[in-house]
């Protein structure tokens, strides 16, 4: 269905071709397809122009023009990911997804993630249609063939999906959101063992409009946005589902931008998933998951196909894809509410954060004093009771066992432990060990000494604390090294790298909320690129982004992006360079979302050959008792594995042991 529907907006990349002639077009798609070899340029150009009620014409036309049926000759003439994508095509919607469900469950095996990402994000229509055309080509129920290779809530969950019965009035009743809200913390948070139930029922049939608002409630009642409980509560593929059930909720197109990405990153690509999307969205809404995709990965899907892909292939899905939001004049104002809606939802999900150490209850200094002093007296070090003590205690208590150490056994607790442990567990036991703000001003005076500077250690702490552990940090590096802070950093770094972190290193950033009319004015002064003075630009970036409150800056972004329809990151990214570059951008993503700032930082500090400990055990140490549970949702929300799955497969022995007991759990 090409034309949008009365009084609604079309957002599909394909559209109705002018001045269409099915017979026409079977004639050409014939000849391109009669002798030897044939003419794949002119097939895809041809069916990536034509909208899908056209390409059932064709298919008549084809018919009755040869006897042939024209499917079953594509298939012949062409061959691998570019025949899956143009022969999905040429399939009415319904059937295109019927034949993905039926080769899902088909052999040995089931391809749960296409169920998932099926019925988890179709309409009651779209999946009435669906169960038709499931009879229609393959004279089976589709509900029976789901549940023969599908079990337990699984199961259950997609049954109920297929019934096509979610609620449709956009009335909602309060009342009802709030023994939703109710229900759900009861099934889940407050029940020993979770109410699957309850979480099929409400996420199965009640209608987007009341379950956005169901979620909005939960977080302010429970502190923790719905997919945090869920990923608590449940577990598999019914986890999954019911993840990707409230990503369709909250926005469907986001949740194909996602699943676009994830198919294109790293090695080798998911092309069954890229072939799926590509055909199921171009006639629906390819131009919103467009505007989602740049402004979330600040590169268009276009240059990603482009840059992923090869052949016809490539060339066909660049057409279904419509255009590339990148290039000169490809401007999608929408985005820029998408960039808000983006940055406000992350806003409000941090309004708790978390950390995963936790003060121990029971604690008694006296008795783990002893027990460390035992763990490392004699022979041999006893490093599990070391662990299991201080990864187990919250810093104030750490220094409450420092002090008895001291008083019972008249040694200095830290100079024991680095006398009987070393490498890499020593550098995590011992940050822990000491008071945060100290452990900064080391890490800081780390970074700085010796040849060459750790230029990102510096930016990681500098841009991503607050202005009370700012001054808490000066007052450390003082009391520990007899120099100001400030001193050390004019000498070891220099230009607008070195103002940038002096600025950050007075810690007197606002604290108010935002203010709209300053905000324009602010976004005004750093989208203004024209005048090619680079120190001018950098000068103006650090007085806004060193200065105004987190509220504020948030504001700023978003102005930003309704002025120039560019993130606020692509235009750093693309006039600056260098140190001051990468502070800038650190400074924007904190503010946007702090833990997903951390999350990126783990993820880079384990991927690929070899294993940057130091930026691993810092961040470690850091947000333990701050984020750390904030940082383990946005970690696997991201990268489709858990930090402790992360932490477990990349490092080993007593220094993994001590990083999952940091880590607190496994997500």
């Amino acid at each position: 269905m090409a034309k949008p529907g009365q009084g609604s907006k079309y957002r599909g990349s394909v559209h109705d071709f002018p001045d269409f002639n099915p017979s026409q077009d079977a004639e050409a798609l014939y000849t391109a397809m009669k002798g030897f070899g044939s003419d794949k340029e002119a097939i895809l150009e041809l069916i990536t122009s034509r909208s899908n009620r056209q390409r059932q014409e064709i298919i008549q036309s084809y018919k009755s023009l040869y006897g042939k049926d024209l499917i079953a000759d594509l298939k012949y003439e062409l061959t691998g990911k570019f025949e899956r994508l143009i022969v999905g095509l040429m399939r009415p919607l319904a059937y295109c997804d019927a034949k993905e469900i039926k080769d899902a469950v088909s052999g040995i095996g089931t391809d749960e993630k296409c169920l998932i990402e099926i019925l988890a994000s179709r309409t009651n229509e779209q999946i009435h249609q669906l169960v038709a055309a499931y009879k229609d080509a393959y004279e089976r129920d589709l509900e029976a063939d789901v549940i023969g290779d599908t079990s337990g809530h699984f199961q259950k969950m997609l049954v109920v999906l297929l019934q096509g019965t979610r609620e449709e009035d956009d009335v909602v009743s309060e009342d009802l959101v709030h023994q939703d809200v109710q229900d759900l913390y009861e099934a889940g948070e407050l029940k020993w063992g979770t109410d699957e139930a309850q979480f099929i029922y409400i996420l199965g049939n009640r209608s987007k409009q009341h379950l956005r608002l169901v979620f909005d409630e939960y977080l302010k009642t429970t502190g923790k946005p719905i997919e945090a409980s869920i990923r608590g509560e449940l577990s598999g593929d019914f986890e999954k589902l019911m993840l990707a059930v409230v990503k369709c909720i909250r926005s469907t197109p986001e949740y194909f931008a996602e699943r676009l990405f994830k198919a294109m990153k790293g090695l080798g690509t998911r092309d069954n998933t890229l072939i799926r999307i590509m055909v199921s969205r171009s006639e629906l809404d390819m131009l919103d998951i467009r505007e989602i995709f740049r402004t979330k990965y600040e590169k268009s899907l276009y240059s990603m196909i482009k840059n992923d892909t090869s052949g016809e292939y490539k060339k066909a899905l660049l057409k279904l894809c419509g255009g590339d939001d990148d290039a000169a004049g490809q401007f999608f104002p929408e985005a820029a509410q998408v960039a808000y809606q983006m940055w406000e939802l992350s806003a409000v999900a941090r309004v708790e954060l978390k950390g995963t150490v936790r003060p121990a209850a029971d604690f008694n200094p006296d008795a783990d004093a002893k027990a460390l002093r035992k763990a490392m007296k004699g022979l041999g070090t006893d490093e599990s009771t070391i662990i299991d003590i201080i990864t187990h205690r919250s810093n104030a208590q750490r220094q409450q066992i420092r002090q008895t150490f001291k008083s019972h056994f008249g040694r200095d607790l830290m100079a024991d432990l680095k006398s009987e442990i070393s490498g890499d567990l020593a550098r995590l036991i011992l940050g822990l060990m000491m008071p945060p703000a100290h452990y900064d001003a080391k890490q800081l005076k780390k970074a700085m000494e010796g040849a060459g500077t750790d230029e990102k250690a510096l930016i990681e702490i500098l841009a991503t604390r607050t202005n009370a552990e700012i001054r808490a940090i000066n007052e450390a590096y003082k009391e520990d090294y007899h120099k100001s802070l400030e001193d050390a950093l004019s000498s070891d770094t220099s230009g607008h790298f070195r103002r940038i972190l002096i600025s950050l290193a007075t810690g007197n950033r606002d604290e108010g909320g935002e203010d709209r009319d300053q905000a324009r004015d602010d976004a005004k002064e750093i989208a203004d690129t024209s005048s090619g003075d680079k120190t001018s630009l950098e000068t103006r970036f650090m007085t806004i982004l060193c200065t105004r409150s987190y509220q504020h800056l948030r504001r700023v972004f978003q102005e930003f992006v309704k002025m120039t329809n560019y993130d606020v990151e692509h235009t750093i990214k693309k006039e600056m360079s260098g140190d001051v570059r990468d502070a800038f951008v650190a400074i924007v993503q904190s503010v946007k979302n702090k833990p997903l700032f951390f999350a990126d930082k783990l993820y880079k500090s384990m991927k690929g050959a070899g294993t940057d400990e130091k930026t691993l055990t810092r961040v470690m140490v850091s947000r333990s008792e701050i984020d750390l549970l904030n940082i383990r949702r946005e970690f696997i929300e991201k990268y489709d594995k858990s930090l402790h799955q992360a932490i477990e497969g990349d490092t080993s022995g007593d220094f993994m042991k001590a990083l999952l007991a940091v880590c607190g759990g496994e997500d």
